[in-house]
C-alpha cells in the first residue's frame, strides 16, 4: 500500500516573531532545525523510508526536508521543488505582527483573513518591500498578490494530481515537506474535511503526518508519527 508522509517545516524566524510569512523567504530557528532533525530520526526509528521527495521553493521547507533526510541517511533521494507547494500568499499582511494586526483591525477580522475558507487578506501592493517580482526563482510565474485557502487549494491539487498521484499509484513512498496551508489543502482533500471544519485544523511544525492509502489513494489511516 502506498505510504505518504507530510511534514510542515520546522519553526521559522517569523513563526517565532509571530509574523505573517506567506511567500516571503525566511529561515529556520535553532528550534526549527532541531524539529527537522528530530522528525528524520523519528521516521527512521519507526522504519519509514522513501523513494521520492517533494517540497516548495521556500528555504524553510527545503531545509527541513534536507535535515530530516540527513538524519535518515537519505540525502541522496531525488527531490522535486515546485512553487505550487509554497505557503499561502498573505498579501498585504506579509511581514506584519499578528497580535499588532489584531489590535489594529480587530480579532474577528484577522480570524477571517487567517481562517476563512474563501476570503483572502488585502492584496499586496506592487513595489512592496515584500514584492517577489524580481525573485529569480519565480521567473515566468504569475505570482499572486493574495490568496485564500480556496485559492491555495486551486494550485496545490492540480500539482498533486499531475505529479504526486502517479508516483504513489506506481508504489513509490513519498514525503512532502511544505507549509501549514499547502498541507492543509492536501489534508482537506485526502481526509474529506468540509470547508467549515478546515478552519479549525492546525498543523504543528516539524511533526510528520503519516497517511496510509489504498490502491485508489483513498486514506485508510492518518496519524501523527509521534503518537504511534
Amino acid at each position: 500500500m502506498p505510504t505518504l508522509v507530510l511534514i510542515r517545516h520546522g519553526q521559522s524566524t517569523w513563526n517565532l516573531e509571530n509574523r505573517f510569512t506567506g511567500w516571503w523567504d525566511v529561515n529556520l530557528t535553532e528550534l526549527g532545525i532541531e524539529e527537522a532533525r528530530t522528525a528524520g530520526e523519528l521516521m527512521a526509528a519507526k522504519g519509514l523510508d522513501f523513494d521520492l521527495c517533494f517540497t516548495s521553493l521556500q528555504t524553510r521547507a527545503i531545509k527541513t526536508l534536507n535535515l530530516a533526510l540527513e538524519a535518515m541517511g537519505r540525502l541522496w533521494l531525488p527531490v522535486e521543488k515546485d512553487w505550487h507547494l509554497n505557503e499561502r500568499h498573505y498579501g498585504g499582511l506579509t511581514g506584519l505582527n499578528k497580535a499588532e494586526t489584531a489590535a489594529l483591525h480587530g480579532d474577528d477580522q484577522v480570524k477571517i483573513w487567517r481562517r476563512s475558507f474563501d476570503i483572502p487578506p488585502p492584496a499586496q501592493e506592487s513595489g512592496s518591500e515584500f514584492d517577489l517580482t524580481n525573485d529569480r526563482r519565480y521567473a515566468g510565474i504569475d505570482i499572486p498578490n493574495t490568496e485564500s485557502l480556496k485559492d491555495t487549494i486551486a494550485r496545490v491539487l492540480p500539482y498533486w494530481e499531475a505529479r504526486i498521484v502517479p508516483e504513489l499509484k506506481a508504489g513509490k513512498r513519498v514525503v512532502i515537506s511544505a507549509h501549514g496551508n499547502s498541507l492543509r489543502s492536501l489534508v482537506k482533500h485526502l481526509s474529506h474535511i468540509s470547508d467549515d471544519e478546515i478552519a479549525s485544523l492546525e498543523i504543528p511544525t516539524g511533526q510528520p503526518i503519516v497517511y496510509q492509502l489504498d490502491g485508489n489513494l483513498a486514506a485508510t489511516d492518518r496519524y501523527y508519527l509521534n503518537e504511534r
